[in-house]
């Protein structure tokens, strides 16, 4: 783990309890900056990263929920039919980001039965280590915001499902009739109406070396893996507000730092270039298309691109990569279920319908401009009165009843 990490104290609480509740369970936690020679000897290159009786176990933000679902050789069974159990939902929302906390918040005020299955409840949030521009809030970090959302959301008995992954949606085949979404496990939930709000993640670079380096010296979160790099050098791909901020942060802890940008001009705010600019140990490369991460089998070894003006190859040394292009909406499943656009994102009118009767979406997964949580939070409000008018309309009753 790194103290600098914020996706480490989650892992790191979550093994000390089991140890403390456990007699079985040993915890030994490694502070990487602290200990190299540990780093090097287990080839961590990002954090937290979990060993389990000397074999990799997992690497990134888990939960003790998440832990213990992997531990348990008969947890899908389990999941499976807990939630072939549940009785049919008004609404049903897939994702527990902003958005879909937004949805759930205001369906459950209609007074609707409402559901929320996610992978991991905060979505993106969870993962970002600063929030200063949502309205009200002067100041907080992610993972309280996202416990927030939790709390928001838990507060009006929303049936909150965690660890769920949609693998299918099939709409309802005619207004008042239920839709189906089944889980990666194989389980499969009802509703009248479903709000898609699956988000989006980090976008690969796609070039060869960057699955084979993947936590091996390609990173994606420099708050967290920054450390690990400790007087080293390092690459920053992406000129974008997310790339020159990633910079910025790695130089005051890397050996040096250069900022690898596609365009012929880094896209971020000028106020980000100009400090970026001002620091001695970084450097800044334009019209620099990467064609490969090198390595030599266990480590990065450097980067090669090629100069989109004289398209001459080059080639960096360096210890480490930290991929920051933007987002890839998670919308993989959907394809042939709801209009998707060329990027892949949900097609939405102004209500949050989808082409789909009785499917509405909401947030960063779906063509609305501007991927900032205040925008999707609203977004997920608009998108369940989007389905609430839905479902007045349709002919069937509601599901929650006198519940």
């Amino acid at each position: 783990m790194s103290l600098s990490c914020h996706n480490c104290p989650d892992v790191v609480q979550a093994l000390t309890l089991m140890s403390v509740l456990n007699p079985a369970v040993e915890t030994v936690v490694i502070d990487g900056a602290l200990y190299q020679d540990e780093v090097t000897a287990r080839q961590v290159m990002a954090v937290p990263m979990v060993f389990l009786n000397g074999e990799l176990f997992g690497s990134g933000r888990m939960s003790l929920e998440e832990i213990v679902a992997r531990l348990d050789t008969q947890n899908g069974d389990k999941e499976r039919a807990k939630i072939d159990a549940k009785a049919p939902f008004d609404m049903l929302i897939i994702g527990g980001g902003p958005a879909g906390a937004a949805a759930a918040v205001y369906a459950a005020r209609k007074g609707l039965r409402t559901g929320i299955a996610s992978e991991r409840f905060g979505g993106q949030t969870n993962d970002t280590l600063g929030i200063e521009n949502y309205i009200s809030v002067l100041e907080t970090q992610g993972p309280r915001f996202a416990t927030d959302l939790e709390a928001h959301v838990r507060h009006y008995g929303v049936d909150i499902m965690d660890l769920q992954r949609a693998e299918k949606v099939v709409p309802p085949a005619a207004p008042g009739a239920l839709a189906e979404v089944t889980m990666t496990h194989g389980g499969t939930l009802r509703a009248r109406a479903v709000i898609l709000a699956t988000g989006a993640r980090w976008r690969n670079v796609g070039v060869p070396g960057e699955t084979e380096y993947r936590n091996r010296g390609v990173a994606y979160c420099p708050h967290c893996d920054g450390p690990l790099f400790k007087g080293k050098r390092v690459a920053v791909i992406g000129g974008g507000n997310s790339g020159v901020e990633a910079a910025i942060d790695l130089a005051g802890v890397v050996g040096h730092v250069t900022v690898v940008e596609f365009a012929d001009q880094l896209k971020a705010d000028a106020v980000l270039v100009a400090k970026l600019k001002s620091l001695a140990n970084t450097h800044i490369i334009l019209n620099a298309q990467t064609t490969a991460i090198e390595g030599d089998g266990k480590t990065v070894t450097g980067l090669t691109y090629q100069d989109r003006a004289s398209g001459e190859a080059q080639t960096l040394t360096l210890d480490g990569v930290f991929v920051q292009i933007g987002l890839v909406p998670n919308t993989e499943f959907l394809k042939g279920t709801v209009e998707l656009s060329r990027f892949g994102e949900i097609v939405v009118d102004h209500h949050g319908a989808t082409n789909a009767p009785g499917v509405f979406a909401a947030g960063d997964a779906t063509t609305v401009p501007y991927k900032q949580i205040v925008i999707a939070a609203g977004d997920g409000a608009k998108a369940a009165l989007g389905a609430f008018d839905y479902l007045i309309r349709s002919s069937a009753p509601t599901v929650n009843a006198a519940a």
